[in-house]
């Protein structure tokens, strides 16, 4: 197969920066209808032999280490003040690290103003879409991610850990306890085979049984003709015209050295601490503060979903680590029911570490004996990771650091969290009812485990009716300008108490729709 290569002056084609779960579905969408897309993706393009199932030498092959700063009363200030962020710099982004767990909002979750009313310190507001509007984008993304207990697919097998967390659950008196919905092959699909229950899913899936759009979307999108993929090219600004409408951006190649690539649109996918850092840096007479953000939301209200975990040592071994790393979970808690002390809904999801993750992860900058009994009961134990919805705050946000620039010169993103009293009561809530099913399995001890660097990085380009709210309209669209869209999580108007992943997939096909809709009428 030839892949495409576009000249750099050409201005018909549509730039997409990112290439996740939101900018590698676009990609591929607007290149099966036609449309000429290069995506230009800051990490190197690694392929299915390449990764490692060892932690330490994984994280490094992958993750996003570029220099971050961080502020605010969360653990992670404390505990990883340069590591806001657990997320992919590589082809295929964090859909290379994703567990997999595929969940639809619920109804209420779009309409979290309306639900939940005026909440304190909170700046709620509902989506300008609805469930319903979403339904057939949902079984879309179901579809082409092979979302087992959808579309006939069988579930995953429960592996030990599941199967403690499960009885445990039932003894409580939990209903709805499965090994779903993974976007896993539970039987080969789509040209790949079935999950081999490897573990270091984290560390990117060796078999490819988990959907990713390194070896899915983007492969298909290629061969189309009209998709060109520019690994190792990090995208420094966005360029306009004197109208104001996007006409290329510029970017940084392998070499450093700077391109400047035309466009006749531009999506921006690059999650939710350097999509808005992007709009932040591209600021220019025109626009003073920043692309895209006349209402001075562009940064606003992050969202990393309220998370802890809950470890629990067993007699007998448990093996977590053999299997998925998410296998299973509880979803009785999701509902929303202020009767518990806050509003709002989580899950309660099988999650695993390796050692050295979990001597990274347990307790920070613990000593002594009763932290590393824990990794001594290592083999015995059990684990879950709680996520729930967390409230966005203005104040909550991305902005430029003053004084640290990357290695191009350009102020790196500064990462501001606090917990919303909501998020705090909501974890203490899934801390007692985590213990609660372990401790009715007899568990012999049980450690509460802080949040780490955020995996489900939301808001700051939120989505809004009206322009004053937000930064973009419901088709990931920005309010300000015609043909520039943003297309990953930070589009999030709330984060609802689901994993994003699905959503922005879905969200992806539907503004594949409408962009190539827009294209052939030459709105943009």
């Amino acid at each position: 197969m030839t892949l495409a290569k576009f000249d750099q002056s050409d201005d018909s084609v549509f730039v997409i920066i990112g290439s996740g779960a939101g900018g590698g579905t676009l990609g591929n969408e607007l290149a099966q209808k036609g449309v000429k897309v290069v995506m230009l993706e800051a990490g190197a393009r690694f392929n299915i032999p390449d990764f490692v199932n060892d932690e330490w030498p994984s994280f490094s092959q992958l993750a996003w280490t570029d220099a971050r700063t961080t502020s605010g009363s969360w653990r992670v200030a404390k505990d990883f003040p340069n590591l806001p962020s657990w997320i992919v710099k590589a082809v295929g982004g964090t859909s290379i690290h994703w567990a997999g767990a595929s969940l639809r909002f619920g109804e209420w979750e779009f309409k979290a103003k309306t639900t939940y009313g005026d909440i304190d310190g909170a700046n709620l507001l509902d989506w300008p879409i609805t469930l319903d509007e979403m339904v057939p984008y949902y079984a879309n993304a179901e579809n082409r991610m092979g979302v087992n207990g959808t579309n006939g697919i069988p579930h995953l097998p429960g592996n030990n850990n599941f199967k403690v967390m499960q009885a445990g659950a039932q003894k409580l008196g939990y209903k709805t306890v499965f090994t779903g919905n993974m976007a896993i092959n539970s039987q080969p699909r789509d040209g790949r085979g079935s999950c081999e229950q490897i573990g270091f899913c984290f560390q990117g899936c060796k078999s490819g049984a988990k959907w990713s759009t390194l070896y899915t979307e983007i492969p298909k999108g290629e061969a189309t003709g009209n998709l060109e993929v520019r690994p190792l090219s990090q995208v420094i600004h966005i360029e306009h015209n004197a109208a104001g409408k996007v006409t290329g951006v510029v970017y940084a190649d392998a070499k450093g050295v700077m391109q400047r690539q035309k466009a006749r649109g531009v999506a921006v996918a690059g999650n939710s601490l350097e999509s808005p850092r992007l709009l932040l840096n591209s600021a220019s007479g025109k626009y003073p503060d920043g692309l895209a953000n006349s209402s001075g939301q562009v940064g606003r209200n992050y969202m990393r979903h309220t998370t802890g975990s809950v470890y629990a040592s067993f007699e007998k071994p448990v093996h977590m680590y053999r299997g998925t790393t998410m296998a299973g979970i509880i979803r009785d808690e999701s509902v929303n029911n202020p009767k518990r002390g806050f509003v709002g809904g989580y899950e309660m999801e099988t999650i695993s570490l390796g050692l050295p993750f979990a001597a990274a992860f347990f307790d920070p900058g613990a000593w002594g004996r009763s932290f590393t009994s824990k990794l001594d009961d290592y083999a015995n134990t059990a684990g879950m990771w709680i996520i729930g919805e967390d409230m966005p705050q203005e104040t909550n946000r991305v902005t430029l650091d003053g004084k640290v620039k990357d290695k191009f010169g350009m102020p790196v993103a500064s990462v501001h969290f606090d917990d919303h009293p909501n998020d705090i009561a909501m974890r203490n809530h899934g801390f007692k009812q985590g213990g609660a099913v372990y401790r009715a399995v007899g568990a012999t001890r049980v450690a509460e485990v802080p949040p780490y660097p955020s995996t489900h990085n939301l808001g700051t380009n939120r989505m809004s009716a009206n322009a004053r709210d937000g930064v973009v309209n419901k088709y990931g669209q920005t309010h300000d300008i015609k043909n520039l869209f943003i297309s990953d999580g930070s589009q999030f108007t709330t984060g609802a108490g689901v994993n994003p992943t699905l959503t922005i997939v879905a969200l992806a096909v539907r503004q594949g729709d409408n962009i190539a809709g827009m294209m052939s009428r030459g709105e943009i």
